[in-house]
């Protein structure tokens, strides 16, 4: 029997096109969604006929609820190691078994120095005034080099953000709840006093951190005000650790000069969204991961994930 198999919120029309789907041939029928599917009812009515489904990182939640209205699924593969909005225990009880595969750091870190530098030296405002005939120089860049990069959370992807710092010869601060001295000094970054100290002292602050009970509104309006008035905000982590209230006042008032920002509350992100239209903000679509590399390693694992699993030997397991 022919299993059926679909692959969400596939944006790019990229699944496809990156991995060799045919070791599923004559095993299991893929297709593919393009539209995220917000509503409820129409995420049922799409997936209830399926044994297998492949879901792009966080886009799409799975908790007991909807779990419990799938009942022909039998595998859910998630793209990257970790999924915070796939309820594993669940899952478990429900019978399906969930796979993860691979995900590099090196593109988030990417995204970020981009960000930070196009809010640097005002890329988006100078490419504009030159596509639409706008004056010829109108703002002066901040300079990296001797300034200070703070970071708050220094593992996998802040580890590489911090030597790319090093080679622009900017001062690098550390901080998360857990982070040594030590750590910090084997990445070339001074440990903070404390959360406060980083944010008064850096005149960029990029996070890090893995979303969690304890890192959830991190950043509120007393963090947000003691950054220095000339600061910017990059955020390429989880749109959570960053009050939203909080951020808005603080673009809107001034009390940093902006911000880069890549996640968000809601995704995709509402058209009357004032993030969209702020002057002072630099936002992506959420393209922390998302390059050619990242998706082949996606894809190829995914394939893999499905014929071992069809062969009952489930490989590359997440647990609760």
């Amino acid at each position: 029997m022919t299993l059926r198999c679909a692959v969400l919120d596939d944006y790019q029309d990229a699944a496809l096109r990156m991995a060799d789907w045919s070791p599923l041939d004559g095993k299991a029928e893929v297709r593919v969604l393009r539209e995220h599917l917000a509503d409820r009812d129409e995420l049922v009515a799409a997936l209830v006929d399926c044994e297998i489904v492949v879901a792009m990182r966080e886009r799409t939640p799975f908790d007991a609820e909807l779990l419990s209205r799938l009942p022909r699924l039998r595998l859910l593969v998630t793209t990257g190691r970790r999924n915070a909005s796939i309820d594993v225990a669940a899952a478990a009880a429900a019978g399906v078994t969930v796979c993860g595969t691979a995900s590099s750091a090196t593109p988030p870190v990417e995204l970020t120095w981009a960000l930070l530098l196009g809010l640097a030296r005002q890329v988006t405002a100078e490419n504009r005034a030159l596509r639409e005939g706008g004056p010829w120089q109108s703002t002066v860049g901040q300079d990296l080099h001797g300034r200070t990069l703070g970071l708050l959370g220094l593992g996998r992807i802040g580890g590489r953000v911090a030597r790319i710092a090093q080679a622009f010869g900017m001062d690098v601060l550390a901080w998360s709840q857990h982070l040594t001295a030590e750590r910090a000094t084997e990445a070339g970054a001074e440990l903070a006093a404390d959360k406060e100290d980083l944010l008064r002292r850096s005149d960029f602050v990029s996070v890090h951190l893995v979303l969690s009970d304890r890192t959830r509104g991190l950043l509120g309006e007393p963090e947000l005000r003691a950054m220095r008035p000339h600061a910017y905000l990059v955020n390429t982590s989880r749109a959570a650790v960053v009050d939203r209230t909080a951020l808005l006042r603080a673009l809107r008032e001034g009390w940093i000069a902006g911000a880069g920002l890549d996640v968000f509350d809601t995704e995709p992100l509402p058209a009357d969204d004032p993030l969209r239209t702020l002057p002072n903000v630099l936002a992506t679509p959420h393209l922390g991961y998302v390059t050619e590399g990242n998706y082949r390693t996606f894809f190829t694992e995914a394939v893999q994930n499905i014929t071992a699993f069809l062969a009952g030997s489930p490989v590359r397991q997440l647990t609760a």
